[in-house]
């Protein structure tokens, strides 16, 4: 069966050979989180669907995680929020316990470092989820691919503003025309094509890696 190829936007001829890499982490760097959290849930005896109803479809909750991602709230105070509504007596490391089973995505972190050794520069540009008690990038082990990380827990804005695009081009040193952007939410790419950025729609598609790694003109692996 043929493959489909992932969703490439180029807003305009970039004038430049790109010269950098900025990558998503959740659904980019991480494989599928959905069976991890779904297994999750079943150990505590909680609906299957639980995590991603409550974080998708209960407003409080998705206030708080608002809230989190733009380091507004602490995680371990959006685990102390978060657990009732869930329906788990246990707060501790709340976030830590749901995301434990959670694999990085082994195509794109070689793709990283694949790009690296290449010479592009590869900055992480992320809506956080905390850093404390449970470090996502640590735990996967991805910060070291990094090159310039911009985190909204950290910088107190999140995707879709623009403004952490700009910021992570003002790290990088470059124009947009210059980077190419890979993410898992269409809403997350226009502020990015509004600067010149190339977007790539991470959708889950099988062979996304070298093919992205064709258009940067990189090997997919190191």
């Amino acid at each position: 069966m043929a493959l489909t190829a992932p969703t490439v936007t180029r807003p305009r001829e970039a004038e430049l050979p790109f010269a950098a890499l900025i990558l998503d982490f959740v659904g980019v760097l991480t494989a599928n989180a959905g069976p991890a959290h779904r297994e999750w849930c079943l150990t505590q005896g909680l609906d299957a669907e639980a995590w991603r109803h409550t974080l998708g479809h209960e407003p409080e909750a998705g206030r708080l995680y608002t809230e989190l991602e733009a380091g507004r709230l602490s995680q371990a105070e959006w685990n102390r929020r978060v657990a009732p509504i869930l329906g788990v007596p246990e707060h501790e490391n709340l976030m830590g316990r749901a995301w434990a089973g959670v694999q990085p995505a082994d195509d794109m972190v070689a793709l990283a470092r694949s790009a690296r050794q290449a010479g592009l520069t590869v900055a992480l540009l992320s809506n956080s989820f905390g850093l404390d008690p449970y470090d996502p990038y640590e735990a996967l082990g991805v910060w070291e691919l990094f090159d310039v990380t911009v985190i909204s827990e950290l910088e107190g804005v999140a995707k879709p503003d623009p403004a952490i695009y700009q910021l992570t081009l003002d790290r990088l040193g470059l124009p947009g025309e210059a980077c190419v952007f890979v993410d898992d939410h269409p809403r997350n790419l226009p502020p990015a094509e509004a600067l010149g950025i190339t977007t790539v729609l991470a959708d889950g598609t099988p062979g996304a890696a070298p093919r992205i790694a064709a258009l940067l003109g990189v090997p997919a692996t190191p």
